[in-house]
């Protein structure tokens, strides 16, 4: 593995060194990372899945300790024009988004996939604020063939760590546009746009959803505003046969995004068609 991280690989060891600060404030600040268009990715699959779906990270990071893990020794490996830098395992600790760090972190350049001009499957977020549920949507929403995730302001940054953990590789298959006025966007969209509320007379399984469809998926306690309420066209409710009054916003994405692929499943109604 590069001679060990030996000879010529930088190594930092203090606070002070200046690639220490950049990389702790593109791991903490959302504006640091809509600034520099740039943000932090956590461990091998994350790494090794933007570097199949787009391209090479700008820096690798590893921590000292890092440096005996098979895994990361691999991944090196498949990496080896990609600037790597050695990091005390304090230092690593400071900048890891997770308690029990990887090992390694990659500095990446956040992309802007393209969004395809007939959007027939598009999600609309509303103020999520966990980023845990927020990762958990776009994974869904992209395992389930969504063509675009539109996310409101008052959103969690998308491309935050723990976003980006809990996504686990779905950034990089599913555009993603942060800062939308999704009043506007469910205004042009040519299809349907549903809500999923409690008091929907309308059952989420008799929807035909065979058709262009955007999903609205609403801020955690609150819900979906009103006003994007009323703009829906469609408002339904999943139903819950058991005691629960109301499901997570993400189990309740999921159910409604895998109802749609159910629907069109061997249809010929396709993200191509």
């Amino acid at each position: 593995m590069r001679g060990g991280l030996a000879g010529s690989v930088p190594v930092i060891v203090s606070r002070d060194n200046a690639l220490f600060k950049s990389l702790r404030k593109l791991a903490q600040n959302r504006r640091e990372r809509k600034k520099t268009g740039q943000a932090l990715l956590d461990g091998e699959h994350l790494i090794a899945a933007y570097a199949e779906q787009v391209g090479l990270p700008h820096m690798l990071i590893v921590s000292d300790s890092g440096q005996s893990r098979v895994e990361i020794r691999s991944l090196l490996e498949k990496l080896p024009f990609v600037p790597l830098t050695l990091m005390s395992d304090s230092l690593f600790q400071e900048i890891a988004p997770v308690e029990s760090p990887t090992g390694i972190l990659a500095q990446i350049a956040i992309p802007q996939l393209p969004v395809v001009e007939k959007i027939h499957f598009a999600v609309f977020l509303e103020a999520l604020q966990d980023p845990g549920n927020l990762g958990s949507i776009l994974r869904s929403a992209a395992a389930a063939g969504a063509e675009v995730a539109y996310l409101s302001t008052g959103c969690a940054d998308a491309w935050s760590p723990r976003v980006l953990r809990g996504g686990m590789g779905a950034h990089f298959h599913l555009p993603i546009r942060e800062g939308v006025e999704l009043l506007e966007a469910a205004e042009k969209f040519a299809g349907n746009v549903v809500v999923t509320s409690l008091q929907a007379e309308a059952d989420l399984y008799d929807l035909d959803l065979a058709g262009p469809v955007a999903f609205v998926i609403g801020n955690e306690g609150a819900g979906v505003s009103p006003a994007l309420q009323q703009a829906a066209t469609q408002q339904v409710r999943i139903p819950m046969p058991g005691a629960m009054e109301s499901l997570n916003a993400a189990a309740a994405a999921a159910i409604c995004f895998f109802e749609r692929v159910r629907q069109t499943r061997g249809s010929g109604r396709s993200r191509e068609s």
